[in-house]
């Protein structure tokens, strides 16, 4: 019984690999969730591709209007403003990779220090996308959003995959905030190691490598 047991113990301990080392089961785990949430990513934009393809005309702007192509004008997106808020993505994901090195060094201090950098850096990037949806708190002008100027989901193909992309990025940052919130208590309480952060740090690299993709597919290429 004893042998069993041991073989048993055995069996659970991953082979240590020379580039990568020896893997965990939350890294593991973490990985197949990635990999099946990067189809979903990867069906969105391919119908976003399609429909966007297959559009004689994609977003009403004034130059169709003009043309007299019959829609209803819709409001550009703001190119620079959401550039900054991807600037402020990248930069977290810098932060994650600080904090993630400060707990390998045992600093927990640094660790701490640079997680929450990273999820204020989330929050705010919350914020923008809601300030660009519905123009919240009257910030930076008599900007009122997408929303109040017209683009409206369900309206036209050009607006409803819009929010559905962005919507659905938009709820994998609120996640990752969340999660990595949940860290961040872990390890003020010293219940979190280097891996811990290292796992939390895939989903964030993640969201950030997904968004700049959404970022050139939608606001970049040009109607």
């Amino acid at each position: 019984m004893s042998a069993a047991a041991t073989d048993h113990d055995h069996a659970l301990v991953y082979p240590e690999e020379p580039l990568y080392s020896r893997i965990t089961a939350g890294k593991l785990a973490m990985w197949m969730f990635l990999l099946s949430d990067g189809f979903s990513f990867s069906g969105l934009l391919l119908s976003y591709g399609i429909l966007r393809g297959s559009s004689k005309l994609w977003g009403c702007t004034t130059e169709a209007l003009v043309s007299k192509f019959g829609c209803i004008e819709e409001p550009a997106l703001g190119i620079n403003f959401t550039a900054l808020l991807t600037f402020l993505l990248i930069c977290s994901s810098v932060t994650m990779v600080m904090s993630h090195a400060s707990m390998v060094e045992g600093d927990r201090k640094g660790a701490l220090k640079w997680l929450g950098l990273t999820v204020a850096g989330g929050l705010l990037f919350l914020v923008g996308q809601c300030w660009e949806y519905w123009g919240l708190f009257g910030l930076f002008g008599p900007h009122h959003g997408l929303i109040h100027e017209g683009l409206k989901f369900g309206a036209t193909h050009y607006a409803t995959t819009f929010y559905c992309v962005t919507g659905f990025h938009g709820l994998h940052v609120l996640t990752g905030v969340i999660y990595l919130s949940a860290v961040w208590i872990g390890t003020a309480m010293g219940k979190t190691d280097a891996n811990t952060l290292e796992v939390a740090g895939l989903f964030w690299h993640f969201v950030d490598l997904v968004w700049i993709l959404v970022f050139t597919f939608i606001y970049l290429i040009p109607n």
